[in-house]
């Protein structure tokens, strides 16, 4: 097989797997991510042919990958130093990654772990504000199972904290119906039942 041929390959393919992925995840695929590693498939793949430039497959992979991926790579980032309490180094790579042209479901990511900062430095009225402002958005089909649970479980934790038990009681209900399975379920399933059997009860920690 041609070099020209194989990055093709490798391009299309990566596409077809990420677009697995999403549908797994109850998902969209983003039109602006296919089309973005297809454009640069594109471009490596006439450079070899024409030119005779020589890139390595797994290089041009990992280009592709960084490019499609720098917004929620950057947010791996922030959220890494959110975890030491660095809020200031935090927000400037979140701002970062919005302004870098996220699809859809990067920026709702971005919005999502933005809002789980709030809740480390106790901006409880901040974190609630983006988390409802997130599952506005739910149905449109780009939050993925994983990030519309972890968006009610943190909602719930910072009702908790306002110490507004209803609507905390609610958004734990509400994990287990977009999740059940998952560790955000068990985490839920926990703060309810300390909330049956406390008047008041403390705040589950939260998880991103």
């Amino acid at each position: 097989m041609s070099l020209p041929v194989l990055l093709l390959v490798i391009g299309f393919a990566y596409v077809l797997v990420w677009g697995g992925l999403s549908l797994l995840r109850r998902e969209r695929l983003s039109l602006r991510f296919a089309l973005e590693a297809v454009a640069i498939t594109l471009v490596f793949s006439g450079l070899a042919a024409w030119t005779g430039f020589q890139p390595h497959p797994v290089l041009v992979l990992l280009f592709i990958y960084l490019i499609t991926m720098r917004a929620r790579l950057l947010v791996d980032l922030a959220n890494y130093f959110a975890q030491r309490k660095q809020f200031k180094r935090a927000d400037t790579l979140y701002n970062i990654a919005k302004r870098l042209w996220p699809d859809p479901s990067g920026s709702l990511i971005i919005q999502l772990n933005q809002g789980v900062s709030f809740l480390q430095r106790s901006e409880t009225d901040q974190a609630i504000a983006a988390f409802n402002a997130i599952l506005q958005k739910a149905g449109e089909g780009n939050l993925g199972i994983k990030y519309e649970a972890a968006t009610h479980y943190n909602l719930g934790v910072a009702y908790l904290r306002k110490n507004q038990n209803a609507q905390a009681v609610v958004k734990f209900n509400a994990v287990l119906d977009t999740w059940p399975a998952s560790e955000y379920a068990r985490r839920a399933v926990a703060a309810l039942e300390k909330y049956r059997h406390s008047a008041a009860p403390e705040p589950v920690e939260e998880e991103k």
